[in-house]
């Protein structure tokens, strides 16, 4: 999604229902929010948590977002980042003597926000 005003341009791109919970993923976006498209590149490449690997499929896929557009995303950084939570998928897993447990699988939503630096001033 891009969206254009007369003082900035900004490239979003989302990515819903990721099989994780949303506070896994708050910890690695809060590491990258405000940083630049270069820094944030090599911050989620080296970082070992799962959640990193969807987040920096969602972080080139807003990069190509701008590149469509027009924009260099060298000169572009993370303006905002944010998760929610998405719907929870309810399973149940067979217990003894006929009961069962239920199990609670998470799922986010993630938001990317690109801003070009040339163009914020």
């Amino acid at each position: 999604m891009i969206t254009k005003n007369s003082t900035r341009t900004e490239v979003k791109a989302l990515a819903q229902n990721i099989h994780m919970s949303p506070f896994k993923a708050r910890r690695v976006i809060d590491q990258i929010r405000g940083r630049s498209y270069e820094e944030t590149l090599m911050i989620l490449e080296l970082m070992p948590y799962r959640a990193a690997f969807s987040i920096l499929k969602l972080v080139y896929s807003a990069a190509a977002n701008a590149n469509n557009l027009g924009l260099n995303e060298a000169e572009s950084f993370i303006s905002k980042a944010e998760v929610n939570g998405g719907t929870v998928l309810k399973r149940l897993r067979p217990r003894a003597r006929g009961r069962s447990y239920r199990i609670k699988r998470p799922t986010c939503h993630i938001t990317i926000v690109l801003k070009d630096k040339s163009k914020n001033l």
